[in-house]
């Protein structure tokens, strides 16, 4: 009986190393799982009050009572890093929301449409190509004023196009595929087949695009922030806690270096995480 059991050879090596997550992908999931855990319940990372003033403890370096440091104020900068998650975290996500939504309205009807729309839509990407974020940014503001929603929608048209022109030449690829065609033959309506077929194959690599435009988003909306045109005091935002550090550097470095650093670890563990998708996405389409 035993002589007839399949016995299950165990992995090859290669095999092994596919299923196992890189050293740099890990770090990035933890650099991830702490920002969701500072966006929900901040009070479980902070160790004190982010907005409480302590004039004894003004411009503290680093020690055991303030990792990072204190500010002007004498408040905790890690627990004000920590608490202006919310605001930098939301501002990229909300931004990338924004570009992903307009990037599959014009995307899609500059692909699918058809010669008027497209021309349209694909005029609309290359103009706007032609508007840097910083300008959109200085246009918004001097409208609406500073604040999050400003930088949201600020940024989120500024990277809108280049998500467009992806999903654009994804609709290209795809329309003509023979299982489009072979959907058309059976009868099927034009809009069952966008649903079914072309949206799905067209916003998949999106999926590597939005990961990577968050950690951009951040960064974008940090620089923002740092020439005056993002969240107002006392919120601690990242750029602003840069803005607000600057006229210390001299004398206080760690208003400066700990948000610097904070927001290229975060920009990084994002980006980290987009190419590992697209690299995986990559293989299993081959």
């Amino acid at each position: 009986m035993l002589a007839g059991l399949k016995t299950r050879n165990p992995l090859p090596a290669e095999e092994k190393w596919r299923l196992s997550l890189p050293a740099g992908v890990i770090a990035s999931l933890v650099v991830i799982a702490l920002l969701v855990i500072a966006l929900i319940v901040p009070g479980l990372l902070a160790p004190y009050d982010p907005f409480a003033i302590d004039l004894d403890a003004t411009l503290q370096p680093p020690s055991w009572a303030h990792w990072f440091g204190t500010d002007l104020s004498g408040r905790d900068l890690l627990s004000r890093i920590i608490y202006g998650t919310r605001e930098s975290l939301g501002i990229g996500l909300g931004a990338v929301g924004v570009a992903t939504v307009l990037a599959i309205v014009f995307g899609l009807a500059a692909g699918l449409s058809g010669r008027i729309a497209g021309a349209l839509s694909n005029r609309w990407i290359e103009i706007m190509f032609a508007f840097p974020t910083v300008l959109l940014g200085l246009l918004l503001t001097s409208v609406f004023g500073p604040g999050a929603a400003t930088l949201i929608f600020a940024i989120g048209i500024g990277i809108a196009p280049g998500y467009a022109r992806i999903v654009r030449g994804q609709v290209l690829a795809v329309r003509n595929a023979p299982y489009i065609e072979a959907a058309t033959a059976l009868g099927h309506s034009r809009g069952r087949i966008l649903v079914q077929h072309i949206a799905p194959n067209s916003l998949r690599p999106m999926i590597v695009t939005v990961t990577l435009g968050v950690g951009q988003a951040i960064i974008w909306a940090s620089g923002l922030a740092y020439l005056g045109l993002g969240v107002a005091p006392p919120a601690p935002e990242w750029g602003a806690l840069l803005d607000s550090g600057r006229s210390y550097i001299t004398v206080a470095w760690w208003l400066e270096i700990f948000p610097g650093l904070v927001i290229v670890v975060v920009a990084l563990a994002f980006t980290t995480l987009g190419r590992h998708l697209g690299a995986r996405l990559e293989g299993t389409r081959r």
